[in-house]
């Protein structure tokens, strides 16, 4: 049995229940065989063992009242996985599908995305079962102030900044904020995401969507091409994928699909900037369906989720470029083949491990421009850290400073991962040039520090 089987077999005897967790760790790992080869002081220190174990699980319930007086309760999760180059950094997401296990993969994947961003950032991720959606204002915050009544005891701005998520939005952060100011006496950078006007950095909702696009733009540059006259699939319609579907057309491309829980729509005219604002004011203000699109705009077809499918319709269109943009494991071994026959070649995840291990396997063995989440989508925490640093220095940066380092973090978030895959004979391969960058800087702290 190789190292990476028996460190796989390990983590699912000890956590049976937790396949996205499961997933996460074999593919850094399968990374990572390359690495241990030429450093077997890794093994000896055991840091493998030790960066699989989150270091604190907080589980804890939130009790709340809605509009009808009748007591809810949710139950609460912050996973601080890894501080050994800072501290924990990671969002929070409201959803009914949170549990244990996705909580631990996503921090997971958070450790080597922030450790990809050169910011000095650990890893850890949280959230709650509660479902925001269908809730009134003030139901949302008396949820987050209880959320944050339990929380607030185990982040503060040198030990763990929370940020958004899905389901968390302006709103949330707002509600969660408040709370924390309110009980600790005191105004400081410990969550991210804050309003303009209290403390928020410009370009932060927009962070995500935009690097993944950087990312994708840089990837092409390797093949002295650009995003121009590019017709692009886009999945989601939430920040992510409005201000991916923004950069693109920003950089000439042509994105033609959004989607939500209830299905997508394709407009073969393109998204352009005013059907853009459109999708904005229909998701962020009137929280509504993506099928208003489609009655509003007749170039465009509505597609109804069908559970009869095994695949995605919307990763079978004809394109260049994808963006999954939604949720984990949305493009299946189907929809990555899908992709390809389509005349896809370049994909840049700005949602957390949406390609499912089949998937990346047919786009690595297809050897098209491959982003992986934990590159590709390490804009949103880069500004994140970016707002941090500002906090800290009672700054506040104009949209140029900060879309400019955005920029720069993104080339070398790219160019780091390029070259690392070049380093491990493995040129072009983004997965390992990610995993593997990420974890020599983790790892190599992890050691310095200690046996801790």
């Amino acid at each position: 049995m190789s190292f990476a089987q028996e460190i796989l077999e390990r983590v699912k005897a000890k956590d049976p229940a937790q396949p996205e967790f499961h997933q996460a760790v074999m593919e850094v790992v399968n990374s990572l065989e390359l690495v241990l080869e030429r450093h077997p002081e890794y093994r000896a220190h055991k840091v493998i063992e030790r960066i699989i174990e989150p270091e604190r699980v907080i589980m804890f319930r939130v009790p709340w009242l809605d509009d009808q007086g009748v007591i809810q309760v949710n139950r609460g999760f912050r996973i601080e996985m890894n501080s050994a180059i800072g501290p924990y950094k990671g969002g929070l997401r409201f959803h009914p599908s949170v549990n244990l296990g996705i909580l631990k993969f996503l921090a997971f994947e958070q450790v080597f995305k922030n450790a990809l961003t050169t910011l000095p950032m650990g890893g850890g991720k949280g959230g709650s079962d509660f479902d925001p959606k269908g809730k009134s204002d003030n139901e949302v915050m008396k949820f987050c102030q209880s959320f944050m009544t339990e929380l607030f005891r185990h982040i503060g701005p040198d030990t763990d900044v929370p940020a958004g998520d899905i389901g968390v939005g302006a709103r949330e952060i707002g509600y969660l904020f408040g709370q924390y100011k309110r009980i600790m006496n005191e105004f400081t950078g410990v969550l991210t995401g804050k309003g303009l006007n209290w403390g928020g950095s410009l370009i932060r909702p927009e962070a995500t969507g935009y690097g993944a696009v950087y990312f994708a733009a840089e990837m092409l540059k390797t093949r002295n091409e650009t995003l121009e006259g590019k017709i692009c699939l886009v999945s989601g319609s939430g920040n992510v994928a409005q201000y991916t579907v923004e950069k693109l057309l920003h950089l000439g491309g042509i994105p033609v699909t959004l989607s939500d829980s209830s299905g997508y729509i394709f407009d073969p005219e393109g998204i352009g900037y005013e059907k853009l604002e459109f999708v904005k004011e229909l998701k962020n203000v009137k929280r509504g369906r993506i099928a208003e699109y489609a009655e509003k705009y007749k170039s465009a077809t509505y597609f109804p989720v069908d559970p009869k499918l095994d695949y995605n319709p919307l990763w079978d269109h004809k394109a260049h470029c994808a963006f999954p943009s939604a949720t984990q494991n949305e493009i299946n071994g189907k929809d990555a083949a899908n992709l390809i026959k389509n005349g896809v070649y370049v994909v840049s995840e700005g949602a957390n491990m949406p390609t499912t291990p089949e998937g990346v396997d047919i786009f690595l063995d297809n050897k098209i421009l491959y982003g992986p989440g934990k590159a590709a989508n390490a804009g949103g925490v880069s500004v994140s850290g970016l707002e941090m640093t500002q906090n800290s220095m009672r700054l506040r940066w104009s949209r140029e400073e900060v879309d400019k380092k955005l920029q720069e973090i993104m080339k070398n978030i790219h160019d780091n991962c390029y070259q690392t895959a070049e380093r491990f004979g493995t040129p072009g391969n983004y997965v390992n040039g990610a995993n593997i960058a990420g974890f020599l800087k983790v790892a190599d702290a992890m050691i310095d520090l200690g046996v801790v």
